[in-house]
């Protein structure tokens, strides 16, 4: 019986110091029945140079960059390559991170053992600390959105994301990254699922995304201003009671006295 197909789905913009790196993660993986694609974002370094290389790989390069920010430019890719992809299940990826040799077969085998799974992620290996990360247990009276981990350990069913794109709000919210959104989504539908096995390599790009919202820093306070009301959108939608939170409201506090 031929084995489902699985989609690798990666966003990128001048990530050419990893980009072979994670591409050929991909390609080394030792599950065969697999697409990878990757959206270029207008890259000004040598990526398209790289990308011509990879003739096994669909590429797909934007000429004019869609938002002004970086989150919303990752999800309008992510977006883009999902209307390409073909895969019964969506591995996403960033062009800095990497798979480990077996994580989709790995991944491909909860899903078809439990058909009821939607949403799942591993445990990412950070090449930074040389060292697995980590969620800390977060206490949900003062928090109302679950621990999650980076982009590239999340994958999902095919109708599980079509159903999330619904809700995806994908205009609004500048500075909220999709593994935000995704994952609050995951937890709101009861569907959020962390496998304790360790399939992704994680690379810290200090010119990345990421990199401009260091924690307590004015951008990081503004972050979780819009993941909370991406949070209370969500749940009106969902018909869900949205309860503040006591850190919902030291949010709120903070950004009226940063942005006044």
């Amino acid at each position: 019986m031929k084995k489902k197909l699985a989609s690798i789905l990666i966003t990128n913009f001048n990530k050419d110091k990893y980009l072979s790196d994670t591409l050929n993660s991909c390609l080394a993986q030792n599950y065969p029945n697999k697409e990878i694609l990757i959206f270029d974002d207008k890259s000004t370094d040598n990526s398209l140079k790289i990308l011509k290389k990879y003739k096994k790989i669909k590429v797909f390069i934007n000429k004019k960059k869609k938002f002004a920010t970086g989150p919303l430019n990752q999800i309008n890719g992510i977006k883009e390559l999902f209307k390409k992809s073909k895969g019964e299940v969506i591995f996403l990826l960033d062009s800095d991170d990497c798979f480990k040799k077996n994580k989709i077969k790995n991944i491909m085998k909860l899903f078809n053992q439990d058909k009821k799974l939607k949403f799942i992620q591993d445990i990412p290996y950070s090449s930074k600390d040389k060292r697995t990360i980590k969620l800390k247990y977060k206490n949900h009276s003062f928090s109302i959105w679950p621990s999650f981990y980076p982009t590239s350990t999340i994958s999902v069913r095919r109708d599980f994301f079509l159903k999330f794109l619904n809700y995806l709000e994908p205009k609004k919210f500048p500075n909220l990254e999709i593994d935000a959104r995704l994952s609050i989504f995951a937890f709101l539908s009861k569907s959020f699922k962390i496998y304790q096995k360790n399939l992704t390599i994680y690379n810290f790009d200090h010119s990345g995304i990421t990199s401009k919202y260091k924690k307590f820093s004015f951008n990081w306070w503004q972050k979780r201003a819009e993941a909370f009301d991406f949070m209370k959108i969500l749940m009106e939608k969902m018909k869900i009671k949205f309860v503040p939170s006591l850190d919902y409201f030291v949010t709120k506090v903070i950004n009226f006295f940063i942005w006044r």
